[in-house]
């Protein structure tokens, strides 16, 4: 009898799973771009949401990464010997009431569990905001450490996730109740696993009841084989070729699932599968039995446009909206739009998209600043939109042929300093502070100083002002500059418009309702509308953007390769294709982008239409 069942190729996967998202970098995660306006026929220097270099984590948690995969590992080589002393948990106190709703109640709803002790327990709770964001595309979303547990929990909510972070075992006790293991195994609500400590479960119910009700034995599987984690770097998933793209060292390795057979035991649904670059080998990535949906890694870190973490944000819908009807969109917005812009080439590439019935967005910067005149034979120059007639002409051109107005910043730099290139608008973050280091890479330095809620709101009292000044109508979408701001800003943002459309930063602090960490966070993009943990409506803006030279150790993104991003998203079940270009470009790369993402069966729609 073939014991593991595969179901690669199909369409429509019934899975359950966990969530989404990034810590490292780019949320994660997340290798995005931004690129620069174009002034005197030249785009300037160009940027992209990093986090920090291809990682979705802060500087501060990526120099985590490496040494917490190599203290998991020890662990596993330790657990796999035989020699891994593990202290059980103590039952939680009935005080401990350490959780946070992040949206109103509904029919649906996630719980979220997330490890918080041992050197690395920081990670868990950013992995946690990066699956209770993409939780929120499908409901409420509770998130809590999971040594807050009680019995009967799971039972409350239609789904839950727990993400192992932390290998427990030696110096570190067990902080999973033993009221979870066993409600895990009793309920009938789908439980989703990611990464960790599941042998944990199996030791508590007894091995031979998990491996009866699951057909699979975790105190038998490991991340390692032959002595080493290998070279995964592919994972397939419903007819699609995922990345996996992990520098050598930091990798923690794919848990390799011990399949029992034998008429005793269920068979078992391989839901993804890895690949070995080095020796071919094939395993499952992520799998399914019963009510139990297990993922062998935390897919959050080095994430990219086409990384395994599609897998998991498509398998949500199978714990929260099984039923969800296969629907595949695609959004492009013109980004940097400022009174500096060239009318000519806005509306050419208008007359482009209208003549292709295309909706679209366009982000408008309402003041264009160069105080150091960079861009002016260092004269310091300032246009508003009301200074710049013929550049509003052709907005409302535009508004009139499909696109809609959106908000991105009032100036887009930051005071009369390079942060990190020029000082000029569009060139520079607004709400962050930045540098370029001596190996090239943008480097995130936290809020700027006078960070507020105060600040952040006149600076967008400001914009919104600029709009109406020029007699255009005030836009309900925000995308912030660079994408990089302050929890805080992020809460005023979500407080004057109806949704970001971006990526963004999750901050250390933001679940445990503590003092956030601005040093501390993780950077994530979605293939869906979400609400984030910060209870702001984001759209999404996963595919990235044109830009035909590299930059900051990113390489050059051509239109081929969103079009390959945009395939490789189709595995989302109910996914969005979102892009975004820079108008001072020629029309041909946005047109053959446009025609490779419609051939591979995505329909065009505009922003208002993916919150629906």
């Amino acid at each position: 009898m073939k014991h593991l069942r595969g179901r690669l190729g199909t369409s429509r996967i019934s899975v359950v799973l966990a969530v989404v998202a990034a810590l490292l970098g780019g949320v994660t995660l997340s290798t995005g771009a931004e690129a620069a306006i174009a002034r005197d026929g030249r785009p300037g220097p160009a940027h992209g949401l990093q986090g920090v270099g291809p990682a979705s984590l802060s500087g501060a948690s990526t120099s985590d990464l490496k040494s917490w995969a190599t203290a998991r590992l020890a662990n596993d080589r330790k657990r796999r010997a035989g020699t891994l002393t593990v202290t059980p948990a103590p039952a939680p106190k009935a005080t401990v009431t350490a959780a946070q709703t992040l949206a109103a109640a509904s029919g649906t709803s996630a719980l979220v569990l997330y490890d918080t002790t041992g050197p690395y327990g920081h990670l868990g709770e950013l992995y946690a905001m990066a699956i209770a964001n993409l939780a929120g595309h499908f409901g409420t979303v509770t998130a809590k450490p999971v040594s807050a547990y009680t019995a009967g929990m799971v039972e409350q909510y239609t789904s839950t996730v727990y993400v192992g972070s932390t290998y427990y075992g030696g110096s570190i006790p067990d902080a999973i109740p033993a009221a979870f293991y066993q409600d895990a195994l009793k309920t009938t609500k789908p439980v989703n696993w990611v990464g960790d400590n599941i042998w944990g479960m199996a030791n508590a119910v007894g091995v031979e009841n998990f491996k009866k009700k699951y057909g699979w034995d975790p105190t038998n599987s490991y991340f390692e084989t032959g002595g080493s984690v290998g070279n995964i770097n592919q994972v397939a998933y419903k007819n699609q070729t995922l990345t996996r793209k992990i520098p050598a060292g930091f990798d923690g390795g794919v848990l390799h699932p011990a399949v029992v057979d034998g008429p005793d035991y269920p068979d078992i649904t391989e839901l993804a599968q890895a690949k070995d670059a080095n020796s071919g080998a094939t395993s499952p990535w992520a799998i399914r039995s019963g009510n139990l949906t297990y993922v062998g890694e935390i897919p959050f870190t080095y994430v990219s446009e086409s990384d395994r973490v599609i897998v998991f944000e498509d398998l949500l819908f199978d714990s929260l909206a099984p039923a969800t009807t296969e629907r595949h969109r695609a959004f492009v917005r013109l980004e940097d739009v400022s009174p500096k812009a060239d009318p000519a080439q806005l509306k050419a590439i208008a007359d482009y998209l209208y003549a292709q019935k295309i909706p679209y967005g366009i982000n408008v910067i309402p003041t264009y600043t160069d105080p150091k005149g960079a861009y002016n034979n260092g004269v310091a120059e300032t246009v508003t939109l009301a200074q710049a007639p013929q550049v509003v002409d052709a907005l409302k051109y535009m508004l009139q042929r499909g696109a809609v107005l959106m908000n991105h910043g009032y100036t887009h730099q930051y005071k009369n300093v390079a942060n990190p290139y020029t000082g000029a608008t569009g060139d520079d973050f607004e709400f962050f502070r930045s540098h370029v280091d001596a190996s090239d890479s943008v480097i995130y330095d936290g809020p700027v100083a006078e960070d507020s809620t105060v600040w952040a709101q006149s600076r967008v009292t400001s914009a919104l002002s600029g709009f109406a000044l020029a007699g255009l109508p005030k836009p309900t979408l925000w995308t912030t500059p660079h994408y990089a701001a302050s929890a805080t800003d992020y809460k005023v943002f979500g407080q004057n418009y109806t949704a970001r459309l971006e990526r963004s930063l999750y901050f250390a602090g933001t679940l445990s309702g503590g003092t956030v960490n601005p040093a501390r966070y993780i950077g994530q993009f979605f293939p869906y509308a979400v609400k984030d943990v910060y209870g702001t409506t984001v759209l999404p803006e996963n595919i990235g953007n044109y830009e035909p030279e590299p930059y900051n150790n990113h390489p050059a993104r051509l239109p081929a390769d969103l079009v390959n991003s945009a395939k490789a998203n189709l595995a989302v079940r109910d996914g969005v294709a979102s892009f975004f270009y820079h108008p001072y470009y020629p029309v041909e790369p946005l047109k053959q982008t446009i025609e490779g993402i419609k051939a591979l069966g995505y329909t065009f729609v505009g922003p208002t239409a993916l919150a629906q």
